[in-house]
């Protein structure tokens, strides 16, 4: 065969992956907790909330009714849909014992370019990833990094504040190893500033410490929030105001809430202190009552993948 030098002169189109995830992807990416909510990724509780025997075994707190988890469930999602007006997906299989399956945004941290999956750090968790990922690749999410090695890394460890500014968290569900995997993919997106959060003794994830609940708007457990991050909040325009209540924020999840998109936020029902500093601060507020899945000791945020927000 005659060799062609200019018939093997093919060259890498190099524009950037985030301009074209619509176009070999789909309407992926989030870099804010708070724009339009377009998609998100949950898990219906399933076969594994049910005949819970020993509830500390799973770090909770009380075992759940099932179909009064399932209807809470149901309604948060519909809130979702009618109200945030996005698409809802969920996660169809599990393994059966992983009651905590649920708490989706432990397992996905959602980036412009596609999906961090986590790696749980505690023993009745690990796994559930597995299945996370399972539901990205079907709906065609890619998938930017899978923690591994010794890293350890939540999902609800990690928060956007803007899109080149993250806070991580680091404690016992996110270890230095996991935050530097993290780190080294949201450097490569363009994300300029990463906001150490050490997590407190005997607490998990940043989302029940703070939220941001709009773009210009954070609220705050003022008690274990650290300074640097505060400041660092303020500094870029944010107000930040400080919940009211100590039993609201501990007993009720009162700060670990989801925005709706723009001045809108479903928050859990019950913590009349805390929706009233938000409303004063000019957020529309709904309410969802989900007392029977607090018992597995997580939240709306906890509850919620972002696969998409505008």
């Amino acid at each position: 065969m005659e060799y062609h030098e200019k018939e093997e002169k093919w060259f890498a189109v190099e524009t950037p992956f985030a301009e074209e995830i619509d176009q070999y992807w789909g309407n992926w990416g989030v870099d804010s907790e708070c724009g339009e909510l377009g998609a998100v990724l949950l898990r219906r509780p399933g076969e594994e909330i049910e005949n819970i025997k020993d509830p500390a075994r799973w770090r909770w707190a009380e075992a759940m009714d099932p179909e009064l988890a399932r209807k809470q469930h149901d309604e948060m999602a519909r809130l979702y849909r009618e109200v945030g007006g996005a698409d809802v997906f969920y996660v169809e299989e599990m393994r059966p014992d992983r009651p905590n399956a649920m708490f989706m945004r432990d397992l996905v941290f959602m980036t412009p370019e596609g999906a961090i999956v986590g790696r749980p750090a505690i023993a009745c968790r690990r796994g559930e990833e597995r299945y996370a990922a399972a539901a990205l690749a079907r709906l065609g999410v890619p998938i930017v990094r899978t923690i591994t090695g010794t890293g350890v890394f939540e999902g609800a460890c990690a928060m956007w504040v803007d899109p080149e500014t993250v806070i991580l968290g680091t404690g016992v569900r996110c270890n230095a190893e996991g935050a530097r995997q993290v780190a080294e993919v949201l450097r490569a997106m363009g994300v300029k500033d990463i906001l150490p959060f050490p997590i407190p003794y005997a607490h998990a994830h940043v989302d029940g410490l703070m939220n941001m609940v709009d773009r210009d708007l954070a609220i705050i457990f003022p008690w274990q929030t650290p300074h640097d991050v505060w400041k660092a909040l303020v500094d870029r325009g944010i107000r930040v105001i400080e919940a009211p209540s100590v039993e609201e924020v501990k007993g009720g999840s009162a700060i670990n809430v989801v925005s709706l998109g723009p001045h809108k936020v479903l928050m859990p029902a019950g913590n009349p202190l805390t929706r009233g500093v938000l409303e004063d601060e000019g957020m529309q507020v709904y309410e969802v009552d989900i007392s029977e899945l607090r018992k597995g000791w997580g939240a709306l945020h906890c509850m919620t993948a972002f696969l998409k927000r505008g």
